[in-house]
């Protein structure tokens, strides 16, 4: 159950020194409960990423949903250029006023779709 990236960032959190164990999401800013945790590449591998930063499971299929790989490499390889983006400003406006541990289905957008 995890591959090579996965158990480095498991030994990354557990090596850090750190007041608490809470993991809070850079997308929305809420907790993320081990459940709830998905490691998302800033630049997908595909397009030669190797940085990783832990999200909300909502929050980085929200992202998978709305851009492809090669606009996340391109225009969203921050967490900062992501939240510029108003649709993602929308979800997130909307998750913030959700459980931790809340989970939806996310749906491709059209334009990715027909892509």
């Amino acid at each position: 159950m995890g591959g090579r990236i996965r158990r480095k960032l498991l030994n990354e959190r557990w090596t850090e020194s750190t007041v608490s164990d809470v993991l809070i999401c850079p997308l929305c800013e809420r907790a993320i409960p081990d459940s709830m945790k998905d490691a998302h590449h800033l630049v997908p591998k595909s397009k030669g990423g190797r940085q990783t930063q832990f999200l909300h499971r909502i929050c980085h299929r929200q992202i998978h949903a709305l851009f492809t790989e090669t606009e996340l490499a391109r225009q969203y390889s921050t967490v900062e250029a992501l939240l510029a983006h108003p649709e993602i400003e929308l979800f997130v406006k909307w998750v913030k006023t959700k459980p931790d541990d809340f989970f939806e289905v996310s749906r491709k957008s059209r334009r990715i779709k027909r892509a």
